[in-house]
């Protein structure tokens, strides 16, 4: 494979390739032994290897080798599933693009399966109801790191960007994200200052349907809204 690619005439590839309107990738590959290099994805591996290891001390006598391969199945999807573009939000049939779509070309998103796995469920013989509630929570403890990652809270000792309309939000809400691999976005549609100029409530325009069939519309305080983009 390494002789073919050394016989690869690139700039001929690349012309092809722009003619066709497509893009030519240059891979630049991490220095061996030099994981700090990948901070990224470092830090994504830290948060999950962190959290099934504290996972580990309470239900590892709960599950066998196959059951543990099942599990990070699951952790993999969950993680995958998290928004990395805002094309298609305000569409309530469709899908931000996420690492899973990448990964798998599917474009739907993987929703766990139906039925309430409590956590009398450890105890039973079924090793597959033991994975569902062990994954859950795991989405609940990493989705809450996750957020405060991406939502610093210092103390406000000088002036920051106020939220405005056009921005792109992820929305903390505990009702909206009660279902597993699920990622409430947001456009902000209205913001509502103070008398002294700062915003601290907006409108949301949310790609989902109320019970009427229309497009959910949420008023939100912005300590509930993680800046994803700027309009």
């Amino acid at each position: 494979m390494k002789k073919a690619f050394n016989e690869i005439e690139n700039h001929r590839v690349e012309r092809f390739l722009h003619s066709q309107s497509c893009d030519w990738i240059t891979w630049n590959f991490n220095t061996p032994n030099a994981s700090h290099m990948g901070g990224v994805w470092e830090r994504q591996i830290r948060t999950a290897r962190n959290i099934l290891t504290s996972l580990m001390k309470t239900h590892c006598q709960a599950l066998n080798d196959e059951a543990f391969n099942t599990l990070v199945k699951e952790v993999e999807c969950i993680i995958n599933s998290r928004p990395i573009t805002v094309e298609n939000l305000n569409d309530p049939d469709s899908l931000p693009l996420s690492p899973h779509q990448l990964l798998t070309l599917k474009t739907k998103a993987v929703l766990p399966p139906p039925g309430d796995f409590q956590k009398q469920g450890v105890y039973c013989r079924k090793q597959w109801r033991i994975v569902q509630h062990i994954a859950n929570q795991f989405w609940s403890r990493w989705r809450k790191e996750y957020l405060t990652n991406l939502q610093t809270r210092q103390k406000w000792v000088k002036q920051r960007r106020n939220f405005r309309v056009g921005d792109i939000v992820l929305v903390k809400d505990k009702d909206l994200f009660a279902t597993r691999n699920s990622w409430p976005m947001a456009r902000i549609t209205e913001v509502y200052p103070g008398d002294d100029g700062l915003v601290r409530s907006v409108k949301l325009h949310i790609a989902t349907r109320d019970p009427k069939g229309k497009i959910a519309q949420l008023v939100r305080p912005i300590s509930k809204l993680v800046l994803l983009e700027g309009e």
